[in-house]
């Protein structure tokens, strides 16, 4: 079933305009409490959204990717600047882990403005008639509850170590390699939580990852499932993970040891080779490096494993997203019987915690990352926000190691919230 939401598009066409404009400064400072708000930067680069012109509702990436390919072709683009990735109108999207066993929706929207910075350029899109090609006023400023109280989610840190030894004996019994499984962690506050405030302190804290807000999602991850720009296609993956504690370990000696570690390097390879499989289809040339480099971010080191390839034409960065996701590093492998154990024993619905959250163009191209480091807080209680941390469990997991795992991956959201 499927549900859409249309306010500016009809049967007839839809104008857009983008302008070139100054240097904006920074770019999650247009987000405003008094209208929806979207946004995904890295390092200072990408975008914010400030409304929306259409909303789509699904179930399923697939049909998503066929309502925004109708939906694009209707609009009538002008542009001052070169065509180029992302510049102009998008759609943003939040899409759920496992939509066959989630009571959330998936979520596409059209944002009716959009100010962006690229390589050196800066640019402002806006759609519908008689748009105003000036750049909107700052919003009012993001403010934090007085008062925030962290308690456990679903299932306590006991049962859900218990949860990991389970799931230990259910893969050494053959069938299944790896499972990912997660927790949760829910903060209440005193008075709504305004998620522009969470969004600008992971910015702050975590530039050199993709920082996301999309209806209700806030974090800052990692992980890139998808990118698609002039044909060129890239997936970074992510599996293997070790806390790092700067004040009181060597982040060489942990980088060595997370380098030699087995079960970590196994895992890394499950990952790998799921997103690899997915891609070689839509792809006509790919390259796999043969061995995972280490990713350092200031709580953790991963595993990392970049693969590039040569899109086939027409194939868009949204269908892509919809091949690849659940991969191995959120949910395992085989992926049937993975999912299968997730819904069995992990005892909670993930939402949209673990899918792809990110943006496509009218051309196809776009970003899609994958929605860790985050958390979700909806209108039915704007004054909690959800926060979820996961683990990848194989054969030889220990249950304390990876919830001790778990806990390094709450941090930036903890940190966000003023709760480390």
């Amino acid at each position: 079933m499927l549900t859409k939401v249309i306010s500016d598009f009809g049967s007839g066409r839809v104008r857009a305009t983008t302008v070139a404009i100054s240097d904006p400064g920074p770019l999650e400072r247009y987000l405003s409490a008094k209208e929806p708000g979207s946004a995904f930067l890295r390092r200072g680069e990408g975008f914010v959204g400030l409304g929306e012109v259409a909303r789509f509702e699904t179930d399923y990436i697939d049909t998503a990717d066929v309502w925004w390919t109708e939906i694009a072709t209707q609009i009538d683009h002008d542009s001052e600047l070169p065509g180029a990735s992302g510049i102009g109108p998008l759609a943003v999207g939040s899409f759920a882990f496992d939509p066959d066993r989630s009571a959330f929706r998936s979520v596409l929207t059209i944002p009716r403005t959009i100010i962006g910075r690229r390589g050196g350029q800066y640019w402002l899109t806006q759609i519908g008639e008689h748009r105003n090609q000036t750049l909107p006023a700052p919003g009012d400023a993001p403010r934090f509850p007085e008062h925030l109280d962290l308690g456990h989610g679903t299932v306590t840190q006991d049962e859900w170590a218990g949860i990991v030894a389970r799931c230990v004996e259910l893969i050494r019994q053959g069938d299944i390699h790896k499972v990912v499984l997660a927790r949760d962690l829910i903060a209440k506050a005193d008075g709504p939580i305004d998620l522009r405030a969470v969004l600008g302190r992971l910015i702050e804290r975590y530039p050199m990852t993709w920082t996301y807000l999309v209806d209700g999602m806030v974090g800052a991850t990692p992980e890139l499932l998808v990118r698609v720009a002039d044909g060129l296609v890239t997936s970074r993956v992510l599996a293997g993970t070790i806390s790092v504690d700067p004040d009181h370990t060597d982040p060489l000696a942990k980088a060595a040891q997370l380098a030699r570690s087995t079960k970590d390097i196994r895992e890394h390879e499950f990952a790998v080779e799921s997103v690899a499989q997915a891609l070689e289809p839509f792809c006509r040339a790919m390259n796999v490096p043969e061995a995972p480099s280490v990713l350092p971010l200031p709580n953790v080191l991963h595993l990392a494993t970049d693969i590039t390839g040569v899109a086939d034409a027409d194939v868009s960065a949204l269908r892509l997203a919809a091949a690849l996701h659940p991969s191995a590093a959120v949910c395992g492998t085989p992926t049937h019987l993975a999912l299968d154990t997730i819904a069995a024993i992990e005892n909670m619905d993930r939402g949209r915690y673990a899918g792809p959250v990110g943006w496509v163009d009218t051309e196809g191209d776009g970003e899609w990352a994958i929605a860790l480091r985050g958390g979700y807080s909806g209108p039915d209680a704007p004054d909690q926000i959800r926060l979820f941390a996961g683990a990848g469990i194989v054969a030889d997991s220990q249950p304390g190691a990876e919830l001790e795992e778990t806990r390094a991956k709450f941090v930036p959201m903890l940190q966000a919230l003023g709760l480390d």
